[in-house]
């Protein structure tokens, strides 16, 4: 996923390009001032280089055209959007830096990002003592916006973050369903990557497992940094499981799967949407074929509302594929425009001395129709969207075989 130097680059240049058209940066010293020539910053945090960049620069490119749509349209009155892109590289600690460099810059009222759900933990308090809203298109661990005691009392603990993605809340227990109830697979092998993301969809898909009857016949956790899992595939080929289940991201997952064929179990790998990438069927070859991902929000080029995005996208001549996240990070950075907007509106047409805050206020109550949907948010800044999708891996690209929502 991760396409280096060249891309690297290319994402800089595309970052300066929407600089240099932009009506010049808004500091503290001009917060009240009259909105015509003020520049507002969309900050983006992602992975735009190493193994995840492929969904990173897919996040990244997204936020640039919904800031050259909102310009095109002037849907903000004498506002000017304009994006600043740091490289998380999936790292906490580079998250935690490039939330701090975020916040140092004063034009920048709205954050979309990050990808990792650890990346996240690292960034929340950052922008939340700034009163500087984030709005994740990819953070699907539920303890980011309902507490570490989630599933016992949900309580919010950050007021400026949002996402539009569900949660594994929801994932992972769809998953179990489908594979339990419409693809009849009943002992299952479980393996995660120990990451904040991997280990806590692991959990959630093996409780709804386990509640609907099916076995886990063994589980293992991988570390992130390897390779080599032949010891892993020989363990599942002797379990006598009849599937995988894979917390974790695509650069694993896809080795992962083809060395569990090459060992003789024939089986499905099945992950959740960090594994839903073009990058993850390059990586398993052609065993990869049969194998499952879940991920957020119904197929974006089957949606009639994402028609315009696809096309606007493939009109701009981005190099990287919107891959998973790309509707969705285009509605965080909608979301963040509709609350600047407000508050803008709000006050007769000027950005107030306060505008972070009131942006923040804001966002509670966006809602509008986008590229994935209806968004909104709910009480605890999660959103109201609760779609997820099955694909399987046919011919060589993935193909939607099921989309729903978790009963639970």
């Amino acid at each position: 996923m991760r396409q280096r130097s060249l891309i690297a680059i290319t994402a800089a240049l595309s970052a300066g390009a929407l600089t240099l058209t932009a009506c010049g940066s808004r500091d503290s010293d001009d917060k009240g001032s009259d909105s015509g020539g003020t520049t507002v910053t969309i900050g983006v945090d992602a992975p735009l280089t190493g193994d995840l960049s492929a969904l990173g620069l897919g996040i990244k490119n997204s936020v640039d055209l919904a800031a050259k749509t909102a310009n095109k349209e002037k849907f903000v009155e004498g506002v000017t959007f304009k994006i600043e892109a740091l490289d998380d590289q999936a790292q906490p600690s580079s998250g935690q830096q490039n939330a701090t460099k975020l916040v140092a810059d004063k034009s920048v009222l709205g954050v979309v990002g990050p990808l990792n759900s650890s990346v996240a933990e690292s960034m929340q308090k950052v922008f939340d003592d700034a009163k500087l809203v984030e709005v994740s298109p990819a953070n699907t661990n539920p303890a980011l916006t309902q507490g570490t005691d989630w599933q016992n009392s949900k309580k919010r603990v950050y007021n400026s973050y949002f996402r539009t993605a569900t949660t594994d809340a929801v994932q992972g227990p769809f998953a179990a369903q489908y594979l339990f109830n419409d693809a009849k697979k009943k002992k299952v092998f479980v393996i995660d990557d120990k990451k904040t993301y991997g280990a806590g969809l692991a959990a959630t898909f093996t409780e709804e497992f386990k509640k609907l009857g099916g076995a886990v016949a063994g589980t293992e956790h991988i570390n992130p940094d390897s390779k080599d899992f032949s010891a892993i595939a020989t363990k599942v080929k002797n379990s006598g499981a009849d599937v995988v289940y894979y917390g974790g991201e695509y650069p694993q997952a896809g080795p992962l799967s083809k060395q569990i064929k090459a060992a003789g179990a024939k089986i499905p790998v099945v992950g959740g949407d960090g594994i839903y990438s073009a990058d993850f069927i390059k990586l398993a070859g052609a065993s990869a074929a049969g194998d499952l991902a879940t991920s957020v929000g119904a197929p974006v080029e089957e949606l009639p509302s994402a028609k315009e995005f696809v096309a606007n996208y493939k009109a701009e001549n981005y190099k990287e594929a919107y891959e998973a996240y790309g509707g969705y990070s285009y509605d965080s950075a909608w979301a963040i425009i509709e609350a600047v907007k407000k508050v803008v509106d709000d006050n007769d047409g000027k950005l107030p001395d306060d505008a972070r805050a009131k942006v923040t206020a804001a966002m509670q109550n966006v809602s509008f129709d986008g590229v994935t949907g209806k968004v909104s948010f709910d009480e605890f800044g999660d959103a109201t969207n609760k779609q997820l999708t099955v694909y399987a891996v046919e011919n060589g690209a993935w193909k939607p075989v099921k989309s729903g929502t978790y009963t639970g």
